[in-house]
Parts: C-alpha cells; sequence; structure tokens
C-alpha cells in the first residue's frame, strides 16, 4: 500500500471505471460505464479507492434533473452517486488531515461516489474512524442515519418516555429513527403500507426496537387510539416522507403542541391537514433537507455528529439498512460492470422497496 501511494504521489496514473452520464434523462438510458484516467494528485488533494457506495432515489432524481443539486457535469459528463465510503490511498505533502488508509466519506455535493478511484482535495472529504464499522455502514452514514438523528434532536426537546410517530418506517430513514429513538429511550410508532406478509414485516422492525407497528388503512380506527393512547404520553413528533392520506392521518394521533417534519414525499401527493388539529391543537410543520444542514453546518458539527452515530454502530444500536450488494470485481469487464450497475439500478428504482442497493468494489 505504501509503495503504491508513493509511485501515485510521483507521477503515476490510475484508472477509475464510473459510471457516468453525459446528459439528464432516464438514468437507465443516459448512464454509461466510463474509464476515467486519474494523473498525478495535487499538494493538497488525496486519492481514493472507494469501498461501497449505494443508489438512492435522490440519485435518481438528480441524473433525471429533478431535484434540487445537480450532478457535475464536466468534459467527460459527471458521475453518478453523492454518497459512499472510500479509503485514502495517496495523499499529497500539503495534506494535513488525511492519512493513507482513513475512511472518508464525500463532503460535497454530488460528488460522484459511481467510481472505483477519485482524486479531490481533502476538504471535500470527511474522516470516519472505521473501527468497529463495517464498509456497508460507512458507505450509508452520510444521508439516512443523519437525517434521522437531527429530526429526532433538532425540532422537539425529546426526553426519555416521549412518543414519535412516523410513516415510511420500512425506509432506510426509518430503520434508522426506529434504533436511534430505542438507543435515546424514546417510543415509536411505525406506519407502513399494509402488505400480505404484513405479520412478519411488523416483526422485523420489533426487532430494529419499534414499539407499535401499524397499518396505513388503521389510522383512522378507533383501536389505533387506544394502542397509541395506553404509551403513557401523548406523540410529541410526526416525521413523514409520504405525503397525502398518510401524512394527514399521522397528524390525527399528535398531541397538544406537537410538530410534524416532512422530509420525503414518497406518494408524489401534497401535504392535507385538518384545520381542526392545527388549531386547537396548537401544531407545527416544518420541512427538512439533510443537504441544507450539511451546507449550513460547521466542520467540527458534521463531525461530532458523526462520531456519536458510530458510536451507536459500535454499540449495537444502530444495524446495517435491510440492503442488496452488487459486487464490481476486479475480473470482471466494463460490459459485465455496466449489466450489474444497471441491474441494481432497477431495483433501486423500484417504488417503495424496503432493500438498498449497494455497490461493492474489490
Amino acid at each position: 500500500m505504501a509503495l503504491f501511494s508513493l509511485k501515485l504521489a510521483n507521477n503515476y496514473s490510475t484508472i477509475s471505471k464510473a459510471m457516468v452520464c453525459e446528459k439528464h434523462g432516464q438514468p437507465k438510458d443516459v448512464l454509461s460505464l466510463k474509464e476515467l484516467k486519474i494523473s498525478k494528485i495535487k499538494d493538497n488533494e488525496v486519492l481514493v479507492k472507494f469501498l461501497a457506495s449505494p443508489i438512492n432515489p435522490s440519485d435518481i432524481n438528480q441524473i433525471e434533473g429533478v431535484y434540487p443539486i445537480k450532478p457535475r457535469f464536466k468534459e467527460f459528463g459527471a458521475v453518478g452517486g453523492n454518497e459512499g465510503v472510500a479509503e485514502v490511498i495517496a495523499a499529497g505533502p500539503k495534506v494535513k488531515n488525511l492519512v493513507v488508509g482513513d475512511w472518508v466519506i464525500p463532503d460535497t455535493k454530488a460528488f460522484g461516489t459511481w467510481q472505483t478511484f477519485a482524486a479531490s482535495p481533502e476538504n471535500e472529504f470527511q474522516k470516519i474512524n472505521k473501527n468497529g464499522i463495517s464498509k456497508i455502514s460507512a458507505a450509508t452514514i452520510s444521508v439516512n442515519p443523519p437525517t434521522a438523528y437531527r429530526m429526532l434532536k433538532d425540532f422537539v426537546n425529546l426526553k426519555k418516555g416521549d412518543v414519535v410517530i412516523q410513516n415510511g418506517a420500512n425506509s432506510a430513514v426509518g430503520q434508522s429513527v426506529i434504533q436511534i429513538a430505542k438507543a435515546w429511550g424514546i417510543k415509536t410508532i411505525n406506519v407502513v403500507r399494509d402488505r400480505p406478509n404484513f405479520d412478519e414485516f411488523a416483526a422485523e422492525l420489533h426487532k430494529l426496537g419499534a414499539t407499535l407497528v401499524i397499518k396505513e388503512e388503521d389510522l383512522r380506527a378507533n383501536s389505533t387510539r387506544e394502542l397509541v393512547k395506553n404509551l403513557g404520553n401523548p406523540v410529541r413528533l410526526a416525521l413523514n416522507c409520504v405525503g397525502g392520506k398518510s401524512a394527514s392521518g399521522i397528524t390525527r394521533l399528535l398531541g397538544n403542541n406537537a410538530t410534524i417534519v416532512t422530509y420525503g414525499g414518497m406518494s408524489k401527493q401534497p401535504l392535507t391537514f385538518g384545520t381542526g388539529p392545527f388549531i386547537f391543537k396548537n401544531l407545527r410543520a416544518c420541512g427538512f433537507w439533510v443537504s441544507r444542514w450539511n451546507k449550513e453546518a460547521s466542520k467540527k458539527d458534521k463531525q461530532y455528529m458523526f462520531d456519536d452515530i458510530c458510536e451507536l454502530i459500535r454499540g449495537g444500536h444502530l444495524a446495517e439498512p435491510w440492503h442488496e450488494e452488487t459486487k464490481w470485481e476486479t475480473s470482471d469487464d466494463n460490459k459485465t460492470l455496466n449489466k450489474k450497475f444497471k441491474s441494481a439500478l432497477s431495483k433501486a428504482g423500484a417504488s417503495f422497496g424496503n432493500r438498498k442497493q449497494i455497490l461493492t468494489f474489490e
């Protein structure tokens, strides 16, 4: 590793295999595998080798051109992917805070993580303490766990025994909410769509630490109100990633002076809330976008949060998200790599899927 790093730092180059788009469009149509040459790194840059990178819904929206953050188009196009973990394999002489062997995650928008290697200034990365952390956990640490973490911390001063309700509870954010809340002594009501294997599905969420798991169709039922009442404390916070009837349904179960935070709209339906609850219960509605938080937060604040999340992982309180791996192996030719990626992409784009698609690089 040291010899390889020294050679790269002394004018050697390497080839990165990357999924690149040259224009906006449907990802399956506009993405293709390209080989990108990385020449000698600059004095303030590090060369990294990616270990794992997920395919998130927002990545797909970004390539389609409908997401607020746009791809970073260069002369060859734009590398897809915003999240992932990489290992530093070479560092320029003016790099101060990273060394060979460190694990890092991107700390800049639209970095391009669907590639095998990348070179960038060290300030475009955030270091992750890799001790006791799997590459899957590290690769998925920068979007979903922080979204859950910040929503549980920043909107309501939650205390042990308080109650939170969320829809889309089987999503990666939802899984993080359940586990972090459990670690902090907070009860969760978790709303999911009905399905043939609902009981088995609910059992999986209970294993993560869910207090209650209920069907969207049962949100208005008197029996549900009784279950919520029996938790002992009113619901103080609602987390909404669905919108439409699901959002209005969870709002009905909120207590006085509660807050509903919207961070997604998977149903593609507008938010509709009853006027009565907002007036007579003094409810508050807010939005949250983790990319905005990342832009406004200091490096120190981000490091504190990631260290805290890593401690939750090491302590067994935050498991890897439900996922399926697609391995890019060094023995694969470009046609095979492209085919593997497109297969994972089609699964990632499936509506309301509950297994995150993750590329792992050998």
